[in-house]
């Protein structure tokens, strides 16, 4: 597999990721809701040590929410670029917004409907859906 490269919007943080993805998730919670500014986010997962930071390392911030995993962004444009406790867990969520080429792979699930809105619906994309966390 040739490296996925990512970037922010900024363009200040560049990243790559040397291994394929393990799954592909929808998450619905709601602090990726605020995060994202949207329905969520989608990430792929992956170890950890498969992500290599390029450039703006002096950029990259965390946040940990009272509830659920750390989330890590650009400090300069905010730009969301990985989540589930980077760069200390052994496992890392990798959001596909922040690929430099569309992603084209499938969503394999959707994870915390129960925190979807009212006004939110669901694509007939065939992926599994779990209340919370999915397996």
């Amino acid at each position: 597999m040739a490296a996925l490269t990512g970037s922010c919007l900024c363009g200040g943080v560049r990243f790559e990721v040397s291994e394929p993805f393990e799954r592909v998730a929808a998450c619905h919670c709601e602090s990726c809701k605020k995060l994202s500014g949207a329905g969520g986010t989608v990430s792929g997962r992956v170890r950890t040590d498969a992500i290599r930071l390029l450039a703006g390392e002096d950029l990259v911030r965390s946040f940990q929410p009272t509830e659920g995993s750390t989330k890590t962004f650009c400090s300069e444009c905010g730009s969301n670029l990985f989540g589930a406790g980077w760069p200390e867990s052994e496992h890392t969520s990798v959001r596909l917004s922040a690929l430099d080429k569309p992603y084209e792979g499938r969503i394999e699930s959707h994870i915390f409907v129960r925190s979807l809105a009212p006004w939110e619906v669901l694509p007939d994309d065939g992926a599994e859906r779990f209340e919370v966390r999915g397996t």
